[in-house]
Formats: C-alpha cells, structure tokens, sequence
C-alpha cells in the first residue's frame, strides 16, 4: 500500500512539473500524454490537487494552470534563499528612479521566473507578478539569461520560438544573432514581442565569482515611455544590476 502511495505521489507531482513548464497551462488530455499516464489517473490527480490549490482550473478554456498554493510556497522558499528580500531595495530605488515597473527574473528550466517586481506609481500596472513562467525568446529578461547563461547554446538551438505577437522572433538564426547581440551590449530588449503595447529593457546580475544569478529588467507600456526614453534608463538598470550583483547570495 506503502508503494502504491508513493507511486501516485510521484505522478502527482510529475503533472506539477508539466504544468511548470506550459506558460500557457495546458489540458488534462495534454498532460496525460506528456506523463505517459491514463487519462483517468492524471484526471483524478489533476481534481485532488484543485482541491488542495496545487493547480487550478479555467472552465472556459478547459485547461489547468499552478495554483495558488504553488506560488505560496515557491514565495516561501524565494524568501529563505533570500532573493526576495535581498532584491526589493534595488528595485525600489531603480523604480523610484524611473517610474516603471522594476522585474527580477531567474532562469527556470526553458523559462523566465520572476520572483520579485515593484510596481510603478503610474495606474498601468505589468501583470509579471512574481511567480510567473514567461517564455525566454520573447522577453528582455529571457534573452539576457539565454545570453549570459552557462546553457546558452543549447537554449538557442532547442528552445521552441513560438510566437507570442506578430514580433515576437520565431526564425532561429535571427534568435541565434539577437542573443549574440545581447552578450556583445551587455543588456537585451524586448520590444512588443511578449505583450502588444509593452517594451522592456534587462541586464545580468553576476555573483561573486561572475556566474549568472539572475536579470533585472524595466518594463513600460510603449504608449507612456517611448523607446528612446527607455533606453536613456540604462545607466539606472546597470546601477541596479550592480547592486544586485553586491547583494543577491550565488545560486
């Protein structure tokens, strides 16, 4: 009985794992195919842990997503490792420098995960709250941790360039130049290719011993900050970049 358990256990959290790796959430026919179980089962396991706040279900869509009570916990350990607390200061004075919205984000798997955001005081709010997956071809903090990550090869060849807007970069080698240019300037852009209507500027946070710990970004909607206007805040972003680099423990 002991085993049985631990099996389901296991299998339960191998469709946490899936739904970790699918932005966009996914149904209980995808899962099941993805972990290689019968339908019934990943359903069963899929409504046990809706129950519980693990994942959580759109009823129109008809896909599953994590829940809440993922996040809680992942906000739990962000907190022990010390990354939360030890970012917010700096991206309290980048925003208060700029303005706008101030993300940090850490490499997860084929992801961006944002782990820290302070709003700006304007009433267009970015919807990147800390723990969410976003796709790293198509953000300014995805591209500067494809850059500047020890994987990098092997993300610009097999990450899937899907297309989240009509200029999001799907073509493979320009995805392979936009990467070298992002490690050539030391920062990346994201210009309305993960949201119509939002642009992004990003730079590495280096540990002690230069290994990437994570990426710090602005964000702003096109309509307020003009690109040129975003740009001029990249000596703001790189101060910030440093005192992270300072302040952030190595992964």
């Amino acid at each position: 009985m002991g085993a049985v358990k631990v099996d389901m256990v296991s299998k339960a959290l191998s469709l946490l794992v899936l739904l970790g790796d699918s932005a966009q959430g996914a149904s209980a026919t995808e899962l099941a195919g993805q972990a290689e179980l019968p339908f019934s089962t990943a359903h069963r396991l899929l409504q046990s842990l809706a129950g519980q706040g693990f994942v959580a279900f759109d009823p129109v869509s008809k896909r599953y997503t994590l829940g809440i009570r993922v996040f809680q916990l992942g906000q739990r350990v962000s907190n022990a490792n010390g990354l939360t607390g030890s970012a917010l200061p700096a991206l309290r004075s980048l925003t208060a420098h700029t303005r706008e919205a101030s993300i940090m984000g850490i490499l997860d798997g084929d992801h961006v995960l944002t782990v820290s955001k302070v709003d700006g005081p304007q009433a267009f709010r970015v919807t990147s709250d800390p723990g969410t997956h976003s796709p790293l071809h198509a953000t300014a903090l995805g591209k500067v941790l494809v850059a500047f990550s020890d994987r990098t090869d092997a993300l610009v060849e097999d990450l899937e360039l899907y297309a989240r807007t009509e200029k999001t970069i799907s073509d493979r080698s320009v995805f392979r130049r936009e990467i070298a240019r992002v490690r050539e300037q030391g920062y990346g852009t994201m210009r309305e290719e993960n949201e119509v209507g939002m642009h992004a500027l990003a730079a590495p946070v280096f540990s002690a011993g230069d290994q990437l710990v994570a990426a710090v970004a602005i964000a702003a909607p096109v309509f307020r900050l003009p690109f040129k206007d975003l740009l001029a805040h990249l000596p703001a972003l790189k101060t910030a970049a440093a005192e992270l680099s300072a302040r952030l423990p190595a992964p």
